[in-house]
C-alpha cells in the first residue's frame, strides 16, 4: 500500500507540479502547455473568440437549426450537456480557492486563461465534429448507443493518420478513467458528504438516491442527457447567478471599486491570505491560470465528445458554439463569484470555526507574525499554553488552510483558551487536565465552497441563511449534472475501444462507481483522476496544434460560403410548416 501511495505521489507531480523553475516558484508544463497552445491558436485564427462570438449565440439560439441534418442533439443541447460538465465545483470552490492563494489578481489571471481558453475549445470541438462517426444515421436500436461519436480519439486517429492510433487508445482509456472517478465518484462524494453536513442524511442514502437519478438519466442515452441539461444547467446557474446579482446589486457601489483592487492585484499583488505578499506576482498568476484552465476545462478534450453529438453538417458552427463555455463559465459565472468573495469581505476575514484535528483543511506552519506563513511537515506535538503556541517564531503551530490559527479554545463561544498538546499522529487534542477532544475552535479564515458559502450568508444576510442554502442547492445540482455529463464522455471512450456492446456495461460500472464513491473517503480516488485528466491533456494538445491548419481552413471556407443563412430559410420553412 505505502508503495502505491509513492507511486500516485510520484505520477501526481509529474502531472501537476513538475515544470520550470522561475524564482522560488515552479510552472507546471501542463500550465504552460494549456496557456501556450490557447496562445498559439489565438493567433492563427486571428482571435475567433473576438470576431465570431456573437455567430456562436446566433447558432445557439436555435434560429439556424435544421432537424434534418445528421446528429443526436440541437446545438443547445450539446451546449448545455458541456456546459453541465464544465460548470460545476470549480465555478463555488475554484474561486475561491485562487483567491485565497493568489489574492484578489488571480481573478484577473482567471479571466485570461478564459479568453485564450476559447481559442482551444473551437479549434477542439470544429476537429470533432468534422471527424466524428455517424454509426446508425436515423436509426435508434438502443437509445444508450447513440447513432453519433466523435472527440479527440476520433481527430487523433483519423486527422493525424493510423499511426497515431495508440496515443488515441490512450486517451480513450485515461478519459474513460477519469469519468468514473473526478467525473463521477467524487461528484457523489461531495453531495453525499453536504447533505450528512448540513441535514444528517446517511450518505448511503443520499448515494442510492442520486445514483438512482443518474441511472435513470443516463440509459436512456445522449438524447434523454440532452433534455435534462437542456433543463438542468440552465436552472442551476439562473438560481446561482440570482443569487449572486442580488447581492452585486445590493453592493453596487463596491463592484468598480472591487474591479480596480482586481487589476492592481494582479500586477502588484500586495494582499493575501496564504502566501501572497509584495512581489509574489508569480504566485497570483498562476493560482488564477491553474484554476481558469481547469475550470473550464478548455483543452482537455473532454467537451468535444458532447460537442460531437450536436445536428449538423457544418463542423465550424458547433466550434463557434463552443466558444461560448468558457466565456459563461469563466467569465460570466467565476467572475461574480469572485465579485461576492471579494465584495463581501469574507476572502481574508477570520470567523469561529471548528477545528477538527484529524481534519483534512488541517495543516501546519511556522509560526510567525500575521497570516501567510510558511508551510512545514506535521510535527509529532504542539504544545499550547492559554491558547497560543509554546515557542518563538519558528514553531510549528496548527494551521487551517494554510493559514495560522492563532489562538485555540476548547469551546465554541472562544471563551476558554486551550492549554495542553495537540497530538498531531493520534489526531486528538489533550488538555492540561488530561481530557482529550478531537477538535478546538478558533478564528480561521475559509477556503473553497465553505468562503462562497459564508460570502452568500454574509452578501444575504438580510434573508436569513438563504444565501447559504442557495450555495448548497448549487453544490447539489451542479455535481448531479456534472456525473450525468461525463458518463456521456466515458460511454463514447468505451464505445471507441470495444465497441457498441461496451456502452451499457459501461453505464452500469458507472452507476455502481457513483453510489460507491457517495460512501467511501476519495482522496486517492481524486487524485487518481486528476493524474488521469492530465496525461489525456498532453495527447489532445499534440493533435490540436498539428491539425491547427485545418481548423484554419475549414473556417475560412465557412465564413466565406455562410451556409447558416441557407439553415435560416430551411428553419422559417419547417416553423411555418408546424403552424
Amino acid at each position: 500500500m505505502e508503495l502505491f501511495e509513492q507511486i500516485v505521489s510520484f505520477l501526481e507531480w509529474l502531472v501537476w507540479s513538475s515544470g520550470i523553475q522561475v524564482g522560488d516558484e515552479s510552472i507546471p508544463f501542463i500550465v504552460i502547455a494549456l496557456l501556450g497552445t490557447g496562445v498559439f491558436l489565438t493567433l492563427r485564427l486571428g482571435f475567433i473568440q473576438l470576431r465570431h462570438l456573437a455567430h456562436g449565440f446566433g447558432v445557439t439560439s436555435g434560429k439556424y437549426d435544421d432537424p434534418n441534418e445528421p446528429g443526436d442533439v440541437s446545438h443547445f443541447q450539446a451546449l448545455t450537456t458541456a456546459l453541465s460538465a464544465t460548470v460545476g465545483i470549480g465555478n463555488i470552490a475554484g474561486v475561491a480557492i485562487a483567491i485565497h492563494f493568489g489574492g484578489p489578481g488571480a481573478l484577473f489571471w482567471m479571466w485570461v486563461t478564459a479568453f485564450f481558453g476559447m481559442a482551444l475549445k473551437y479549434c477542439e470541438v470544429t476537429l470533432a465534429q468534422h471527424f466524428r462517426t455517424i454509426e446508425s444515421e436515423d436509426q435508434d436500436p438502443n437509445a444508450w448507443e447513440g447513432s453519433v461519436s466523435g472527440g479527440p480519439m476520433y481527430y487523433i486517429e483519423r486527422g493525424l493518420g493510423p499511426k497515431w492510433k495508440p496515443m488515441a487508445m490512450f486517451f480513450a482509456a485515461a478519459l474513460m478513467v477519469t469519468s468514473f472517478f473526478t467525473g463521477n465518484a467524487v461528484q457523489a462524494n461531495t453531495v453525499a458528504d453536504t447533505m450528512l453536513d448540513e441535514f444528517g442524511v446517511p450518505v448511503w442514502a443520499t448515494g442510492l438516491a442520486t445514483a438512482t437519478i443518474v441511472a435513470m438519466v443516463i440509459l436512456g442515452g445522449i438524447k434523454r442527457i440532452g433534455k435534462v441539461t437542456g433543463i438542468l444547467a440552465p436552472l442551476m446557474a439562473s438560481v446561482y447567478v440570482l443569487g449572486a446579482l442580488i447581492i452585486l446589486t445590493m453592493n453596487a457601489g463596491e463592484i468598480f471599486p472591487t474591479f480596480g483592487l482586481i487589476f492592481r492585484e494582479a500586477f502588484n499583488p500586495t494582499a493575501g491570505v496564504a502566501g501572497t505578499g509584495a512581489g509574489a506576482f508569480l504566485l497570483t498568476m498562476m493560482w488564477g491560470v491553474r484554476r481558469g484552465l481547469f475550470s473550464n476545462e478548455a483543452g482537455q478534450g473532454s467537451a468535444p465528445i458532447a460537442h460531437s453529438a450536436a445536428k449538423t453538417d457544418e463542423p465550424v458552427s458547433e466550434g463557434v458554439v463552443a466558444l461560448l463555455e468558457p466565456f459563461i463559465d469563466t467569465l460570466v459565472i467565476c467572475t461574480m463569484t469572485g465579485l461576492v468573495i471579494l465584495i463581501t469581505g469574507v476572502w481574508n476575514a477570520r470567523v469561529p470555526t471548528a477545528i477538527e484535528v484529524a481534519g483534512g483543511d488541517v495543516s501546519y506552519v511556522a509560526a510567525a507574525d500575521g497570516a501567510g506563513s510558511s508551510g512545514v511537515d506535521a510535527p509529532t506535538t504542539i504544545e499550547y499554553s492559554d491558547g497560543y503556541v509554546v515557542g518563538g517564531n519558528g514553531t510549528p503551530t496548527l494551521a487551517w488552510h494554510e493559514v495560522e490559527v492563532e489562538r485555540l479554545f476548547v469551546d465554541a463561544e472562544l471563551t476558554q483558551p486551550f492549554t495542553g498538546t495537540v497530538q498531531v499522529a493520534e489526531g486528538t487534542a489533550m488538555s492540561s487536565t488530561g481530557a482529550v477532544v478531537a477538535s478546538l475552535h478558533g478564528l480561521a479564515v475559509e477556503s473553497g465552497a465553505p468562503l462562497t458559502k459564508l460570502a452568500f450568508q454574509q452578501g444575504l444576510s438580510g434573508l436569513g441563511n438563504w444565501g447559504g442554502f442557495i450555495v448548497i442547492l448549487s453544490v447539489l445540482l451542479f455535481a448531479v449534472s456534472t456525473a450525468i455529463s461525463w458518463s456521456y464522455y466515458g460511454d463514447r471512450c468505451a464505445n471507441y475501444l470495444i465497441g457498441p456492446q461496451a456502452v451499457l456495461p459501461f453505464k452500469m460500472v458507472f452507476v455502481a462507481m457513483h453510489f460507491l464513491g457517495s460512501v467511501f473517503t476519495l482522496s486517492t480516488v481524486w487524485i487518481l483522476g486528476d493524474i488521469a485528466l492530465g496525461f489525456v491533456t498532453f495527447p489532445n494538445l499534440i493533435a490540436l496544434l498539428m491539425l491547427s491548419g485545418l481548423v484554419a481552413k475549414l473556417t475560412k471556407s465557412y465564413f466565406e460560403r455562410k451556409p447558416w443563412e441557407e439553415n435560416a430559410r430551411v428553419h422559417q420553412a419547417l416553423k411555418a410548416q408546424k403552424k
